[in-house]
């Protein structure tokens, strides 16, 4: 379409102010018409512990899925929890999307949670430690080693374990220790052989130890013990003179949600360090303990840590589960998902003669979508920044980073760039949660090297995903964009499932560079062409779409809407796709995480499909599409349906121009929503149930489908 077009179907300059969702028919809607958020989110780790109940899965990977349930739930009681717990006590107590009473939520959440963690450490116990065992990785106890094997790991445990480790007393003279978030302790209670006296000391496990020790021996079984217990088969050694009566295992979760107070004179940089150094010492909001704990030490406990009966979580089995991620280093392919080797976009590679590709020619030739990680990010985004880099007709170079890694060559192109004289331009997101620290680093080295280095907007966090290029043609400027789903980030895109478009269309052009602009100088006021952009106009612009395709039902013209997101939860987005579905319009919602939406609705939901499918890769990119009545409108980019991506994030949604694109994601929107693809469907109550076999047969993995695709699609056109 051309920009007059973009006008007429309601997304140019023209009409996006005076649209109103308001003025939408107010569709008969019932009352209780969402999933609570939380419980959804709950329900989302849910599938994913059901992956690793899943026999069919290779050992390990089953093993790496417990340790993600671990870290998610870690995260959610961090963040999540954590607020509500902060707005409860501020007096901020406003319901929450369901309409209930935060207090309320977190005792069904406290319910569900706890219910959840005793499944998974049931999983580990009975499933996956025995099946691991069967396939000769076995994880033992102290008391199932030889004399000889305690001798070997006694060794190691003096030379290697024993000097870093530091017990805490807690006496008259010693208060009880601070006990740091995420940490695995022992809780120790000793006796003063002399003197009769009882006391109580605190160990650290120490974090950057392998969490599993291997077992010394030459047999073709791979034996390991947890650190925890050969740690406490040596406290003799940590306390001598002293009697040991017992040891716990416990761990604490603290609240580290950060909360940055903005304004236009602070420095952003200084503020997030001091609220990162605060991070570390939030109250807590989760205790877990072993099943075994006595309820002297569980008393000592809760009134030193100042922590309530409900925040109690007693577990069987070991305890932080993360440290199944240690397991990666065990050389056993056969125990992992088959290898898939991601293939160079055939756009992208190089011509007969195995010279190194022109991207830029390349792009110049038409759009080029890529999808990772079946399709290369090295091949694809980073060769169009080291190009750029080193290009001598490249003029500027600006890039949005919002998480990336610790080695990132994306960084070094930026850095090169800026010393070959280039003008680079690196909006650097700090607040990116998690990321903060990592952020700052890189923010610093970037502006040592004559990076314009900038840190967006005030009270907007910038998760856009835009890369812009200015390159000298002939005396004429052209730009260069991409525009993806994804971070830049080489290690994550290597598990992540994300789209990203590279084009050399001047429009698109036009966009970034005056989105750059404004988020390196003022609020983003201005309207794009082939942009949808938050937080001015991305929800308006979704909304207006969804709106033409109910018409369009009304009208008796065919009508569908099709979403993939990570999450679905903004209100207004949900009920214009009720009041689509009410009017006859086809709704297919993908979606990887928390979905408030109900498909349960009789006269409102049923003409929606929910979906959700994780498997080896984290499903991660953003597709909007509508039919149009035969003229489709597809988008893709970083936001997900909730409050904060629409209203306080600066987001940005690129259009589809090429009718192969649009081809390509309705088909993967096809496999998803067949039901022959070993997917979750939503069902009533927010229950999601699997669909992963028919009749013992297993159904099709839509990631192995994809990546068949991708490389037959490369053999196809290499032949020819």
């Amino acid at each position: 379409m051309m920009d007059t077009d973009l006008a007429d179907a309601g997304l140019g300059d023209a009409e996006d102010d005076d649209f109103d969702a308001h003025e939408v028919p107010d569709a008969e809607l019932p009352d209780h018409r969402y999933h609570d958020r939380e419980l959804s989110w709950l329900a989302f780790n849910q599938r994913v512990l059901e992956l690793a109940e899943d026999p069919s899965l290779p050992e390990l990977e089953r093993a790496n899925f417990l340790a993600i349930f671990a870290s998610n739930l870690d995260e959610f009681f961090m963040v999540r929890v954590a607020g509500l717990k902060r707005r409860i006590l501020t007096g901020l107590a406003v319901p929450t999307n369901v309409g209930r009473a935060p207090a309320d939520v977190l005792s069904d959440i406290s319910a569900e949670a706890h219910a959840l963690q005793l499944r998974h450490a049931d999983v580990w116990t009975n499933q996956v430690k025995p099946a691991l065992a069967d396939a000769g990785i076995e994880i033992t106890e102290w008391g199932d080693l030889t004399d000889a094997e305690r001798d070997a790991l006694g060794e190691y445990f003096q030379a290697q374990v024993f000097p870093v480790l530091m017990p805490l007393a807690v006496d008259p003279a010693h208060p009880f220790p601070y006990i740091s978030g995420l940490s695995l302790n022992l809780a120790i209670r000793i006796r003063n052989a002399r003197t009769g006296r009882q006391d109580f000391a605190r160990l650290k496990v120490p974090p950057m130890l392998p969490r599993f020790v291997e077992v010394p021996g030459r047999g073709e079984i791979l034996r390991f013990i947890r650190l925890e217990e050969l740690i406490a088969n040596h406290l003799d050694d940590l306390f001598p003179g002293m009697e040991v009566l017992d040891h716990h295992a416990f761990r604490l979760t603290r609240n580290e949600d950060v909360e940055i107070e903005e304004d236009e004179s602070e420095n952003l940089i200084q503020a997030l360090e001091a609220e990162l150094l605060r991070r570390r010492f939030g109250p807590p909001i989760r205790l877990e303990i072993t099943d075994d704990m006595d309820d002297v030490t569980l008393e000592l406990l809760i009134k030193e840590l100042d922590i309530t009966d409900q925040e109690v979580y007693r577990l069987p089995g070991p305890l932080d589960l993360r440290g199944l991620f240690g397991l990666a280093r065990v050389d056993r392919p056969d125990l992992r998902y088959p290898p898939h080797l991601p293939t160079t976009a055939v756009a992208f590679q190089p011509g007969d003669s195995n010279e190194r590709a022109d991207v830029f020619t390349s792009i110049r030739r038409a759009d080029v979508l890529v999808h990772h990680p079946y399709e290369s990010f090295a091949t694809s985004v980073q060769a169009f920044l080291d190009q750029a880099a080193r290009d001598p007709q490249v003029l500027a170079i600006k890039l949005t980073l919002y998480r990336t890694s610790g080695d990132s060559p994306i960084v070094q192109a930026l850095i090169d760039a800026a010393e070959a004289g280039k003008q680079v331009l690196a909006l650097v997101e700090v607040k990116a949660r998690f990321d903060e620290a990592n952020n700052i680093v890189w923010a610093r080295k970037l502006e040592k090297a004559g990076v314009h280095v900038v840190y967006g907007l005030v009270g907007l966090k910038t998760h856009c995903k835009l890369a812009l290029v200015i390159r000298e043609e002939d005396g004429v400027l052209r730009s260069y964009s991409h525009v993806g789903t994804g971070n830049y980030n080489p290690k994550t895109s290597r598990i992540y499932e994300d789209f990203g478009l590279f084009t050399a269309d001047p429009q698109v052009g036009r966009d970034l560079t005056r989105l750059f602009n404004e988020l390196s100088g003022y609020a983003i006021e201005k309207k794009f062409k082939r942009l949808l952009v938050a937080p001015r106009y991305l929800r308006k612009g979704l909304l207006r779409l969804i709106e033409q395709e109910r018409r369009n039902a009304v009208e008796g013209k065919p009508a569908r809407v099709r979403i993939k997101v990570n999450s679905m939860v903004d209100e207004q987005i949900i009920d214009a796709l009720y009041r689509a579905s009410m009017a006859g319009v086809k709704v297919e919602v993908w979606v990887r995480g928390i979905c408030s939406l109900r498909g349960d609705l009789p006269g409102v939901s049923d003409n929606i499909t929910v979906r959700s499918i994780l498997g080896r890769y984290l499903e991660h990119s953003r597709i909007f599409a509508f039919d149009n009545d035969g003229d489709p409108i597809v988008y893709i980019g970083s936001a997900d349906m909730m409050h904060r991506n629409l209203d306080r994030r600066v987001e940005a949604l690129v259009r589809l121009s090429s009718p192969d694109h649009i081809q390509e994601l309705h088909a993967l929107f096809d496999l998803a929503m067949d039901p022959g693809t070993n997917s979750w469907h939503l069902t009533g109550d927010g229950v999601w149930a699997r669909n992963a076999d028919a009749g013992g047969e297993p159904l099709v993995d839509l990631q192995d489908r994809t990546m068949t695709a991708v490389q037959g699609r490369r053999r196809k056109r290499t032949v020819r």
